[in-house]
């Protein structure tokens, strides 16, 4: 997979914009009613970086993680700070933050997820450390983590009917869109970055 475990520093990240982007197709009917539809089952983060940078080191900082991802060619990790969190980003993770399924009695393995309403988005990349579980509401110390996929797996399967639930901090995997990076500079110790893009990737 063309995917860097490394997380882009938060701080060249600061003064950064972003959302989710949706695609929705439109067919308009002779009779004026609508007919919508969507191929994506899940919404697609974008992000702009850098445009705040003004020291000469950030910048290079920035253009050296760049080279090292080889431009659009490899992901990374990105901590998205209006979105890095199975709660609100000003609560406390807690082990019953997000619902993972119900035990049949066989199943060990739970994936991170988190929901939006009804739309459940795998969590594949959350942060080392920070996952919290609880079986039946009690928080359990009996499993162990994926980091790079975001799959617990529980030392004992539980019983039939019974909730696990998860709370965690988690990365946004990312890549550059763009295969350049400008940068200008206005005096001997201090320059000007254009905004560099970023995009959502599945892994």
């Amino acid at each position: 997979m063309n995917f860097h475990e490394a997380r882009l520093p938060a701080r060249l990240a600061f003064g950064s914009t972003g959302g989710v982007e949706r695609r929705t197709e439109i067919a308009t009917l002779a009779s004026g009613f609508e007919r919508r539809s969507t191929p994506w089952a899940l919404g697609r983060r974008r992000y702009l970086i850098g445009a705040n940078l003004r020291s000469l080191d950030d910048m290079a900082e920035l253009v050296a993680f760049f080279e090292a991802r080889r431009g659009r060619l490899y992901g990374f990790r990105f901590k998205d700070f209006a979105d890095f969190k199975s709660c609100a980003p000003s609560g406390t993770v807690s082990a019953g933050d997000q619902i993972l399924g119900l035990g049949d009695g066989a199943r060990t393995v739970f994936p991170l997820i988190k929901t939006y309403g009804d739309v459940e988005r795998p969590i594949r990349k959350p942060v080392e450390g920070s996952v919290r579980v609880a079986v039946g509401g009690v928080e359990t110390q009996g499993l162990s983590v994926d980091w790079t996929t975001g799959a617990v797996t529980l030392a004992a399967a539980p019983a039939p009917g019974v909730t696990v639930t998860a709370g965690f901090q988690f990365d946004t995997p990312v890549r550059f869109d763009t295969d350049r990076i400008e940068t200008t500079l206005e005096s001997f110790e201090a320059g000007r970055m254009a905004a560099v893009p970023l995009i959502e990737v599945r892994v």
